[in-house]
């Protein structure tokens, strides 16, 4: 019988399992180590399992413990997403929100939905961040931030709701003066070509891509933690790299950047990468919120991104 299954036992139980102790576990919940201790053995009588090996200087996860966190982590999310909701139906206006947008998507668009959202809700403060590659991510996993735009698919989690709102072209260019904007050279150029020339490189600021590589495909390479860093470096002369078409069109126009048309860095070296505007399953999102989603949402139908 699981009728006294609570979900305070599977918020300790999640929680132990994430610390990795008792001790850690009853200070993330702001409880003493006993509440803890007892929460747990209540749930595994409950449950009829041993959750956790205590014969170590840690506990650890027993097999059965590891199997049924999977289902704890859904239930807790499903108790959150049901609350969030319901906060959601009792109305109340926000004092303050926060969006965070990748460095990818043209910050004009995000500017004119925060505009028009303001608009309708004057009495709320606005905040807004730019942050490269996991940088958005992150900032809605560690609840920074109510709404973010996320561009590519590199990281998910099931916490996470995505809206497709459209997609970005990126281009590989070098400046008019690098050695690559050779037409007649880059026509025969490969991967191994381009490897002997500095790649510049946009940096993550979070840990999600720690160990991972994202397009490096050169062992020369000049990082930055910001688009506009990269940007002025690549027109400089610098080295190549990937760029939004909606920010270097000009510079194209004018044939102050060249573009790679090398067939490895895709058809005319541009590659499509796919837009979503994010929120937590488990955060409500209230009428101004809702306001700023719709705002984005019609912005972006009217925006050429390249």
């Amino acid at each position: 019988m699981l009728d006294g299954l609570t979900l305070d036992q599977i918020r300790t139980f999640v929680a132990v399992a994430d610390c990795g102790s008792f001790r850690s576990g009853a200070s993330r919940l702001l409880r003493v180590q006993s509440a803890v201790s007892h929460a747990i053995a209540n749930l595994e009588g409950e449950l009829g399992v041993q959750l956790f090996d205590r014969s170590g200087y840690r506990p650890v996860l027993t097999p059965e413990g590891q199997a049924l966190l999977a289902n704890a982590r859904d239930l807790l999310l499903r108790a959150d997403a049901m609350r969030a909701r319901a906060q959601a139906l009792g109305g109340g206006l926000e004092l303050e929100l926060s969006l965070v947008v990748d460095t990818l998507f043209p910050i004009d668009t995000v500017a004119q939905a925060i505009t028009c959202a303001h608009a309708q809700y004057p009495s709320t403060m606005f905040r807004l961040e730019s942050l490269p590659l996991g940088g958005t991510w992150a900032a809605l996993i560690e609840k920074r931030c109510t709404l973010a735009v996320i561009v590519g698919e590199d990281f998910r989690d099931p916490r996470i709701a995505l809206e497709a709102i459209g997609s970005v072209k990126q281009i590989a260019v070098v400046s008019a003066r690098h050695p690559l904007a050779n037409a007649e050279l880059s026509a025969s150029l490969g991967i191994p070509e381009l490897a002997d020339h500095v790649q510049i490189v946009l940096t993550d600021p979070s840990p999600l891509s720690r160990g991972r590589t994202f397009g490096v495909l050169s062992p020369h390479t000049c990082r930055v933690n910001t688009q506009e860093a990269k940007y002025e470096l690549i027109c400089a002369g610098m080295g190549w790299g990937r760029l939004p078409a909606w920010q270097i069109q000009d510079d194209l126009d004018a044939g102050r950047l060249i573009r790679l048309d090398i067939a490895s860095l895709g058809r005319y070296g541009e590659i499509g990468v796919e837009v979503y505007l994010a929120h937590r399953l488990d955060e409500r999102l209230g009428p101004v919120a809702q306001a700023l989603r719709k705002a984005i949402l019609d912005h972006s139908s009217h925006k050429a991104m390249g």
